[in-house]
């Protein structure tokens, strides 16, 4: 799967129907706190199924438009970083987060697990680390 550069935000969620017959998908408070997302603002969604293929968009264009000019990302490609798994995406790469909230994808690991990384792929608002060994 393609991950486009414009990716502000990744986490797992369930979609609930509400009382009056419409779906949310509700959004964790660590991606607001992050900066990464506004309140009240509209932004285009993607939903992934669990066995990793896509199935839908949502058609909202997001607004306002954002730049590139923001901060950068807290690492560089060839870094070596310890981190822990806080969670799993839905094609089952582990998910860690360091400074800012910023996104670090680490494929083969488990939530809790700390493992020490080197960041394989740089994006402005995820990067990929591969495991060179556990820490405990």
């Amino acid at each position: 799967m393609e991950i486009s550069e414009k990716l502000l935000c990744l986490f797992s969620a369930e979609v609930r129907e509400t009382d009056g017959g419409e779906y949310v998908v509700d959004v964790p408070n660590r991606e607001i706190d992050a900066g990464s997302l506004e309140p009240g603002e509209t932004y285009r969604v993607a939903l992934v199924a669990r066995d990793g293929s896509a199935s839908s968009t949502d058609g909202a264009e997001a607004s306002p438009s954002r730049s590139d000019d923001g901060p950068q990302p807290p690492v560089e490609p060839g870094e070596m970083r310890y981190v822990e798994i806080e969670d799993l995406g839905k094609q089952g790469d582990g998910i860690a987060r360091v400074e800012r909230g910023y996104v670090i994808i680490v494929p083969d690991t488990e939530v809790g697990e700390r493992v020490k990384i080197e960041v394989t792929e740089v994006k402005s608002n995820f990067a990929v680390g591969e495991v060179v060994e556990e820490a405990g």
